[in-house]
Parts: C-alpha cells; sequence; structure tokens
C-alpha cells in the first residue's frame, strides 16, 4: 500500500514537472492543456493521477528559477513595467493587475491581464475610441466570489510589444475578486501603489542577487 501511494505521489510530481516545462517552453497557458500534453507524453490516463493547478504552477515557477532566472526575470520587468504604463492609461477606472505577471510566471506569450471598473461597458469602449486605440472585444467566464460562473466582457489590444487583455467589471464588484482559476480563493488584484512598489523592488535588487 505504502509503495502504491509513493509510485502514485511520484508520477503526480512528473505529471506536474512536465506540464510546466510545457507551459514554459512551448507557450501554453491552458493548464488543462498541459496536463493533457504531459499525460499523453509520460503515458498517464488515470485521471486521479493528475496535478491540480495549483501543483503546476509551484513546479512552473520552480522552473523558471531553475533554468531561466536571468532571462525570466528580465521578462517579467519589463512586463510589469509595460503593465504599469497600462494602468497608468486606464487609471480613471482604477485598474488592477492579475495573473501571471503579477505572480511572476508570465511565459514569453503572456499577455497583461487588467480588472478595470465601470458603470457600463460602453464607457470603456468610447474611452477606447477616443484615443483611437484598436481593440477586440470578447468575454470572459470567471467565477464570482461564491462560485457561481459569471460572464465579462473583454478588450484586447497591443501596446508596443505587449499585449493588454481587459476584463471590466461592474464597480459593485471592486471589493470582491473572482476566484482564481489555480487555486479557487479569491483572485489576487494589485493597484498601481502595488506594481510600482514589485518594480522598484527588482531595481533595488543587488547585481548578484538579479543574476
Amino acid at each position: 500500500m505504502a509503495g502504491r501511494l509513493r509510485e502514485e505521489a511520484r508520477l503526480r510530481s512528473l505529471l506536474a514537472q512536465a506540464s510546466a516545462r510545457i507551459m514554459a517552453e512551448e507557450g501554453v497557458r491552458d493548464f488543462l492543456v498541459a496536463k493533457r500534453k504531459a499525460a499523453q507524453r509520460l503515458g498517464v490516463t488515470a485521471r486521479a493521477l493528475m496535478p491540480s493547478n495549483q501543483e503546476i504552477e509551484a513546479a512552473l515557477s520552480e522552473y523558471q528559477r531553475l533554468f531561466l532566472a536571468e532571462t525570466h526575470n528580465d521578462h517579467v520587468q519589463h512586463l510589469r513595467a509595460a503593465a504599469f504604463e497600462a494602468m497608468r492609461f486606464f487609471e480613471r477606472f482604477r485598474p488592477r493587475l492579475v495573473g501571471s505577471v503579477l505572480n511572476g510566471t508570465a511565459g514569453p506569450d503572456a499577455d497583461i491581464q487588467l480588472h478595470v471598473f465601470a458603470d457600463t461597458v460602453e464607457d470603456v469602449q468610447m474611452f477606447l475610441m477616443e484615443r483611437h486605440v484598436p481593440f477586440e472585444t470578447g468575454a470572459r467566464r470567471l467565477r464570482s466570489g461564491a462560485g457561481e460562473p459569471v460572464s465579462f466582457p473583454t478588450f484586447a489590444f497591443g501596446a508596443g510589444d505587449v499585449n493588454v487583455d481587459v476584463t471590466v467589471f461592474p464597480p459593485t464588484a471592486e471589493r470582491e475578486a473572482p476566484r482564481s482559476p489555480v487555486d479557487g480563493k479569491p483572485m489576487r488584484r494589485a493597484g498601481l501603489r502595488e506594481v510600482r512598489e514589485l518594480l522598484d523592488e527588482r531595481a533595488a535588487e543587488p547585481l548578484s542577487a538579479i543574476r
């Protein structure tokens, strides 16, 4: 019994590491897609052995730390700086940074993900149109604080060499973040001040620590 449990834990860890490597090296953003690819490559079919999104995110962070340290840190710093400028642009809508750029696991093709708050989606649409920003519209399904799936409008556009993905929430949703697809807890959100602090912390690190 103990031997079987150890083998299952080993396979689960291998699947998490393989999924993380797929996300880091192949630009896969979806945890489920990464899991399925990893399981296929390792020949694992038992659903009970599939790692959680949280386990994969931890493995991804470790992989980036071990194998991509210098280039990855520079990449995240670049995206956070671009996110800060995008947030200043959307300042009237009280923007919050979320996702992989905030938590530091952003891959090479990661978008900057912002949450903004407006009385109507048309307010954000007119704001972009008046500033001649080409954009694409869409929708994103997220789980509310109560766990119910809710669809929110989105705007996506390019800003220099990065892509910005903006999800529009009503003002009442500002104090209650939706559930994270990683761990099911309220999604971490960061305002302008916190993003500025993240940039300052990185810039203040000694050269030996950065390398």
